[in-house]
């Protein structure tokens, strides 16, 4: 395993554990879920690089695009839990109610 390879691998372990244990504020989870695609774009865009093809694919831009969407709807649910409740904390968050 190279070192980028294991790079890539300790980001994406990382960002995942940040997600499991960092869960009082919506807003670092977020920042978690945005780490993760982060790493896993790097990841697909070096890909052909260290294979050594020329061919490149859209998947690293396809995930990008996504990656902005998922950003733009999650920055949308913390001002409107924000607003709603007053602060971002998850355990204010209930999905049952309205």
């Amino acid at each position: 395993m190279s070192l980028l390879h294991l790079s890539f691998y300790s980001t994406f372990t990382l960002s995942c554990l940040g997600l499991a244990f960092h869960r009082a504020h919506l807003i670092s989870a977020l920042l978690c879920l945005e780490s993760m695609m982060l790493a896993l774009y790097l990841a697909l865009s070096t890909w052909p690089v260290e294979n050594l093809t020329s061919s490149s694919s859209l998947t690293p831009l396809l995930m990008l695009t996504f990656s902005a969407c998922e950003a733009g709807t999650g920055l949308a649910m913390l001002v409107a839990s924000s607003r709603t409740h007053g602060s971002d904390h998850l355990h204010n968050l209930n999905l049952l109610q309205c």
